[in-house]
């Protein structure tokens, strides 16, 4: 089965915005030309609507530009009196362009669009208002929820509030990943798939809240005997229909063999490494992605990184996303390496290290959020909650999307 192109982390269910401006001073080039950028929105809304994913927008903010489309294309649309507002250009805009004044409220207010334009659905007085409309709205989907069993589950033998001093400090080397497993899954019990063999990747069946899982979590360098045992496991779950969960701490390795035998070592996991990545790529079932420390190199693909779309991708505060990891990196070692200006090269760093930070990666949305250790298996069962409630969905495709007035 292929895999649409769009990233299944805007496909999730029911969409509920709060919509707002765009952020001052952005640049067109990072708005609008990839298919990850503000343009592609858009696309994304049209498509969810064809699958008959119900989009309800509520507008308790000022929606300019490209921002305008985003409630005027969703099925229902709630605006605030007073505070919300929709317009292509905003009140300094016409200002300059025309020289009329003329207030935000009188150019695209909450009175203005429901009451001339039909640009919105529902007028509401109140911030408190407008959501007991999106409440009201959602009720009448038609839509049958799945039943709470009422199954009770295990909680871990050991403390989640422990995550926190686990979470992996040094880049260079991994902790043993089941100190880690044994706070997240239920009654901190893992069938471990080929437990003697390919040690550097924990593979196994466990269940969070209630929730069947396969785990692939990193163990250590991911080696050409853990590389076949991930994907051994991967497809097993595809097979099955069994949710995929990766937590990475991935190691950056030296490119360089130092010797022949280092080099076909090198050969041989890249070859099984490639299988993994394969694997993981055509796995059809929900995978979640948790960054626990470092996600470095090409073992980051194999594990689900950022650019293999996971439904959920979170990374906790310690994580750090790169080629490399900053600290391997001194400047005793790259003088002799090539390097001339030794501000340049401090000065290329701290770029490094700014731009492998979890937060700058959660600050422009390239993934879910960065979640504290401690509440990784709440939001787990969440999750998974998402993901057993697409069992009783049928995704089809329409000709066309709902078109509004």
């Amino acid at each position: 089965m292929m895999r649409p192109s769009w990233n299944y982390r805007h496909l999730q269910g029911l969409v509920c915005r709060t919509v707002t401006s765009p952020l001052p001073g952005a640049l067109p080039a990072q708005l609008f030309p990839d298919k990850e950028h503000g343009g592609r929105t858009f696309y994304n809304e049209a498509i969810m609507s064809a699958m008959k994913i119900p989009q309800v927008a509520v507008v308790c903010g000022s929606c300019t530009a490209g921002g305008a489309y985003i409630p005027t294309m969703a099925e229902e649309t709630v605006i605030v009196d007073r505070i919300g507002t929709i317009f292509l250009a905003g009140p300094p805009l016409v200002k300059a362009a025309t020289g009329e004044d003329v207030t935000a409220e009188d150019l695209g207010g909450a009175k203005l669009h429901s009451r001339v334009s039909g640009c919105v659905d529902h007028f509401a007085s109140t911030e408190s208002d407008a959501y007991n409309y999106a409440r009201m709205i959602i009720s009448t989907l038609n839509f049958d929820p799945e039943q709470e069993d009422g199954a009770r589950y295990e909680d871990p033998a050991y403390n989640t509030e422990e995550l926190a001093g686990l979470a992996p400090r040094d880049y260079t080397h991994t902790l043993d990943v089941k100190l880690i497993l044994s706070r997240l899954v239920d009654g901190s019990k893992l069938l471990e798939f080929k437990a003697d063999y390919g040690t550097t990747l924990v593979t196994g069946f466990a269940s969070v809240e209630g929730n069947l899982v396969g785990v692939v979590a990193s163990n250590g360098d991911l080696t050409h005997d853990a590389s076949l045992k991930g994907s051994h496991f991967v497809q097993i779950c595809n097979q099955r229909n069994i949710p995929l969960l990766f937590l990475q701490n991935t190691t950056s390795q030296d490119h360089l063999p130092l010797s022949v035998s280092k080099a076909e070592l090198l050969s041989n996991r890249l070859k099984t490494q490639a299988s993994m990545i394969a694997a993981v790529a055509c796995a059809t079932v929900p995978k979640i992605t948790v960054v626990i420390g470092g996600c470095h190199g090409g073992e980051s693909f194999a594990m689900c990184g950022r650019s293999y779309e996971p439904n959920f991708l979170f990374l906790w505060p310690n994580a750090r996303i790169g080629l490399v990891d900053a600290a391997r990196f001194s400047w005793s070692d790259q003088k002799d390496k090539g390097w001339t200006d030794e501000t340049e090269f401090r000065a290329q760093l701290s770029r490094l290290k700014e731009e492998s930070s979890a937060f700058y990666s959660s600050a422009r949305l390239w993934d879910d959020g960065v979640i504290l250790p401690q509440d990784t298996r709440r939001v787990l069962g969440k999750c998974l909650k998402i993901i057993r409630q697409q069992n009783y969905e049928r995704v089809t495709f329409h000709r066309s999307p709902l078109l509004r007035m």
